[in-house]
C-alpha cells in the first residue's frame, strides 16, 4: 500500500462484510488484519475482486507457535521481527517441520514432563 487512498481502499472493501467486527491495516507491512467470524478466503477474494489488486493470507505467525522455527522453509529473513513463516500450513515444508517419532523418542527421555523419563542424579 502506496498512499492513504490504497489503505482506505483496503479497509472500505472488507468493511461491509458480514461477521467482520473489527478491520485494523498496517501500510508499513501491507497487511489487513481482520476480526471476527469470517472465512480467510472469502476475505481475501472480496479484497482481490473490490481492489483489482493481488492479495494474500499472511504466511507468518508468532515464533512461540512453531514447533522447529529454524527448520527448513520455516526461518524467512522477510518476516517481521517476532515471526516465522507458518511451516505446518505448507505442504511442501510441513515434513521438515515436525518431528518424526523416533526424534520425539529421544528427546521426550530427559524431559521433566514425562512421568516416566530418565532421571540424572
Amino acid at each position: 500500500m502506496d498512499c492513504e487512498g490504497c489503505e482506505r481502499r483496503v479497509r472500505k472493501s472488507v468493511e461491509g462484510m458480514k461477521g467482520v467486527t473489527n478491520v485494523t491495516v498496517d501500510p508499513k507491512q501491507s497487511k489487513l488484519t481482520v476480526e471476527g467470524f469470517v472465512q480467510p478466503n472469502k476475505v481475501v477474494q472480496r479484497v482481490m475482486h473490490r481492489t483489482g489488486k493481488k492479495a494474500e493470507l499472511w504466511p507468518y505467525v508468532p515464533y512461540e507457535v512453531v514447533p522447529h522455527p529454524y527448520a527448513p522453509g520455516a526461518y524467512d529473513k522477510k518476516a517481521p521481527p517476532g515471526y516465522v513463516r507458518n511451516a505446518l500450513a505448507d505442504p511442501l515444508v510441513a515434513p521438515l517441520a515436525r518431528a518424526s517419532s523416533f526424534e520425539v523418542k529421544y528427546t521426550s527421555a530427559f524431559s521433566d514432563d514425562n512421568p516416566n523419563a530418565c532421571t540424572i542424579m
